[in-house]
C-alpha cells in the first residue's frame, strides 16, 4: 500500500471522511454535497499526520519555499506538519510557519498575518480541503499583501468541485491535492 492510499484509508479509520449520496451535506458556502471532509478530525492523529508530511515533503521537492502557511485554524496543523517532516528529512528543509487571521487583531500590533514572515519569502498557502477555492485565495491574497511572492498553494483534499482548482490556478498559483474525492471514494469501506 502506497502511502496516499494509507492517507486515503485513514480518512476511514478516523472517521474523518462522510458519504451520504440521498441526504448530503451542507458546506460552508451553503450548497449541498454527498461528501463530508474532516481534516482535523484527520490530523488530530499522529499517523495521518506523518502520512500528511511525508506526502507535502515529496511533492514539494525541487519547489523552492521559504514559509508554509493559510487561513487559521485548519492551516496551522497542516503547516507545521509539513515543517516538521521537512525538518527532520534529508535533504533538511527549514521552512517557517505563519498563520493568516479572518481578521487582523484590533488590538497590539494589528496583525494579519502572525508568525515569521518577510517581504520577498516564497510562500505555500496550505488549506485542508478545496472546494471553491475561496479561503486559499484569501489568504494568498493576504499573503501577497504582505510582500510574499506566492506561487505555490497544497491542499490534502481536491474535491474537484465549484471550479476551485481552476480559480486558483487562475490566479497564477500552481496546486498540489495530496488527494481527491476520488481517493477518498475508492477507499471506502464498502469499496473494498
Amino acid at each position: 500500500m502506497t502511502i496516499r492510499d494509507s492517507l486515503a484509508r485513514a480518512f476511514h479509520d478516523t472517521q474523518s471522511f462522510k458519504w451520504d449520496p440521498t441526504k448530503g451535506f451542507t458546506l460552508a458556502s451553503g450548497q449541498t454535497s454527498p461528501f463530508y471532509v474532516d481534516c482535523r478530525s484527520l490530523m488530530a492523529y499522529p499517523e495521518s499526520r506523518r502520512f500528511v508530511g511525508r506526502l507535502a515533503h515529496d511533492a514539494l521537492a525541487g519547489v523552492t519555499i521559504d514559509c508554509i502557511g493559510g487561513l487559521e485554524i485548519g492551516a496551522i496543523s497542516i503547516a507545521t506538519t509539513i515543517s516538521d517532516y521537512g525538518y527532520g528529512a534529508t535533504p533538511r528543509r527549514e521552512w517557517r510557519t505563519f498563520v493568516v487571521r479572518k481578521q487582523a487583531k484590533d488590538h497590539g500590533l494589528g496583525k494579519l498575518i502572525e508568525g515569521v514572515t518577510k517581504p520577498g519569502d516564497h510562500a505555500l498557502i496550505v488549506d485542508d480541503v478545496l472546494t471553491s477555492g475561496g479561503s486559499l485565495l484569501k489568504a494568498v491574497a493576504a499573503a501577497r499583501q504582505a510582500g510574499l511572492v506566492v506561487s505555490q498553494a497544497l491542499v490534502i483534499v481536491d474535491r474537484k468541485e465549484q471550479d476551485g482548482r481552476a480559480r486558483v490556478e487562475q490566479e497564477g498559483v500552481s496546486l498540489i491535492s495530496l488527494l481527491t474525492i476520488d481517493d477518498l471514494t475508492r477507499a471506502h469501506p464498502t469499496r473494498s
